[in-house]
């Protein structure tokens, strides 16, 4: 048996996906396996977002993950799209949902806390829906 792999996806992987990725592996990762990925990578993960990440959970970001693209991912069973806008990445999977989570980098470290703690309880919303099985949407088996 394995857990669903649940992806966290926006276009560049750089801030708010690589968060979801992050604090899904810190709350869920009895319940879920957690990626996430982009279209168009940068070449590093957003500074302000490491070093915020590190003084709220101790989670060093830089240390276990990188952006990585669409192509990187193994087969998810679920895509998380943060909020894109524009063009929200797209994979081959059997549940989808949009967090609306609008980009907050270079607004300020005010901004990316509330963004953090914003994605931190979709995350523990996630963990809680798939721990109860909801509606039977992922599966708890591998295929």
């Amino acid at each position: 048996m394995r857990k669903p792999r649940v992806a966290f996806l926006c276009v560049h992987n750089a801030c708010r996906s690589q968060i979801a990725e992050a604090l899904g592996r810190y709350y869920a990762r009895d319940v879920f396996e957690s990626w996430s990925a982009g279209t168009v990578v940068k070449a590093g993960i957003d500074p302000d977002a490491v070093r915020v990440m590190k003084q709220l959970y101790g989670i060093d970001m830089e240390e276990t993950q990188k952006p990585k693209l669409l192509s990187a991912l193994p087969q998810v069973d679920a895509a998380v799209t943060m909020g894109c806008n524009v063009e929200c990445p797209d994979v081959p999977c059997r549940f989808r949902e949009d967090w609306g989570i609008e980009d907050p980098t270079g607004r300020g470290e005010e901004e990316l806390v509330r963004t953090i703690r914003r994605i931190e309880q979709k995350i523990l919303e996630l963990r809680d829906r798939l721990s109860q099985g909801e509606q039977g949407r992922l599966p708890q088996s591998g295929d």
